[in-house]
């Protein structure tokens, strides 16, 4: 039986409450979700401030830079990253410090986010993709892979191609 685009689990995420399980480290190799969870704890350190959380925020930058190393993935450890966030295949990821990315994201291998962009929740970017801000994408929508946005997404909407245009 073929599966449509109704029989994704997927479709059930929101777009606006963060899914945390989505970033469990579940495994001892979980490259993506344990450069995420230095990201986190290195944000947490650093809002608590004090001596106590300066050593906390250089153990986590020093772990940041380990899995960054791993894999070849440029995240800044102050982007804003709001809960959910999925790096299937976290290889060649570069995100601008200035982006934001809204819950229950999914970002493929070798995206780039470059300068201010804005994802809505519940937004999948293909392999490959390539969003040059400053852009806003809505909630729900999708980038295919290898496409090159140059423009404002809207809500539910999917885009392919270079340039990329709604499909």
């Amino acid at each position: 039986m073929r599966r449509t685009m109704q029989d994704s689990p997927d479709l059930n995420v929101s777009a606006s409450v963060p899914d945390w399980s989505r970033e469990a480290v579940r495994g001892f190799w979980d490259p993506g979700q344990k450069l995420l969870r230095s990201i986190r704890r290195y944000q947490a350190a650093h809002a608590r401030g004090g001596v106590l959380g300066k050593l906390t925020c250089k153990r986590w930058a020093l772990s940041h830079l380990f899995w960054s190393t791993i894999t070849q993935c440029e995240i800044h450890l102050n982007t804003q990253i709001e809960g959910g966030l999925r790096l299937t295949h976290p290889t060649g990821i570069v995100i601008h410090p200035d982006a934001k990315i809204g819950p229950n994201c999914m970002i493929f291998q070798q995206v780039t986010l470059a300068g201010a962009v804005v994802l809505g929740g519940h937004v999948d970017i293909g392999a490959g993709a390539k969003l040059l801000g400053p852009l806003s994408v809505g909630h729900d929508a999708r980038i295919g892979a290898n496409a090159v946005v140059t423009g404002d997404v809207a809500a539910g909407q999917t885009v392919v191609g270079i340039p990329a245009r709604p499909i």
